[in-house]
């Protein structure tokens, strides 16, 4: 299953977005008003939103500036949310956000609406940063 998130731009640097979404901390901005968990352990972080189980998120890799990749910490979910980072000049950047998961059809058909949601959300937050 992928969704892919909308290209937004951003009033950073290439430079800038990428050292903000390295910092797992950062975030907890991007999240969506229902969070009610939000914890930095290290590479990795965990989130929960209202009325879904809670997610733990690692940074897998990074190339320096124009992607990073999270990945699930649990390998009963298999997913990445990508950050693909874009200069458009010195002081903006251009954004999106991909998430690629591996799940049978009917877990696929029961997430998909709330995760397109949570992937506009945090694009759409980012925008506004």
């Amino acid at each position: 299953m992928n969704i892919q998130g909308n290209r937004v731009v951003v009033d950073k640097s290439q430079q800038e977005t990428f050292e903000f979404l390295t910092d797992l901390k950062n975030f907890e901005q991007l999240m969506p008003e229902s969070i009610q968990k939000f914890e930095v352990d290290g590479d990795s972080f965990i989130f929960g939103l209202k009325g879904m189980p809670e997610i733990r998120l690692v940074l897998k890799e990074s190339t320096e500036f124009s992607n990073i990749v999270l990945g699930a910490a649990s390998s009963k979910l298999d997913f990445e949310l990508i950050a693909d980072i874009a200069a458009i000049d010195e002081d903006s950047s251009e954004v999106q956000l991909d998430f690629n998961g591996k799940f049978n059809m009917m877990m696929a058909m029961m997430v998909k609406k709330p995760l397109t949601s949570f992937i506009e959300t945090l694009t759409d937050n980012l925008e506004t940063l």
